[in-house]
């Protein structure tokens, strides 16, 4: 089982049971605004931890969901997902959720830095990529501190429930990271 060490907190590997935690942010309907699904009910929220249990016992592994977990309470806080997109091309793409009560406090920053060393270190990448909805600033944010950089928009990329989203598309490669690692 895998488990991810930053400074504020850990990333572990899902367990079932973990559905009600996540249930407390999917339910929001500000953690999805951008996104095509939710709010959930907690129907929806087992069913997406039970594919993400089924997905874990693939093999090969391709995707990678991990729960954050806060070091000095030991809540699950959100969500950090690391999905191999191509073993041709070498590349990965990351993806994360923090409850709206961890907003604005760096652990987004943390997460995704640790899924961009999670999938540099272990996979030996050549990119690693994330995308995001043009409205969403702090996700823009995140993306920019831990060293990705903005390399376009996709026009009509996704549809949630306002009608069809662009999404900004964030990449790092292997040399780049390696740079801000040394």
């Amino acid at each position: 089982m895998s488990i991810l060490i930053g400074n504020r907190v850990y990333l572990r590997e899902f367990i079932f049971t973990d559905w009600k935690d996540v249930q407390k942010y999917a339910s929001q309907a500000i953690v999805c605004r951008f996104q095509p699904w939710g709010p959930n009910n907690e129907e929806q929220t087992q069913a997406y931890v039970n594919q993400i249990l089924e997905d874990s016992k693939k093999a090969p592994r391709t995707r990678f969901v991990f729960a954050i977990i806060e070091q000095s309470t030991g809540n699950m806080i959100g969500a950090g997902e690391f999905n191999i997109k191509s073993t041709t091309n070498k590349s990965g793409e990351i993806a994360y959720i923090v409850h709206p009560d961890y907003w604005g406090k760096g652990i987004a920053t943390e997460v995704a830095k640790l899924l961009v060393n999670f999938g540099f270190k272990e996979f030996h990448l050549h990119r690693i990529y994330a995308t995001c909805d043009p409205r969403n600033i702090g996700s823009a944010k995140v993306l920019q501190k831990v060293g990705m950089t903005q390399e376009g928009k996709l026009r009509g990329a996704l549809l949630i429930k306002d009608g069809w989203r662009d999404s900004l598309i964030f990449g790092i490669l292997e040399y780049e990271w390696e740079t801000m690692s040394s």
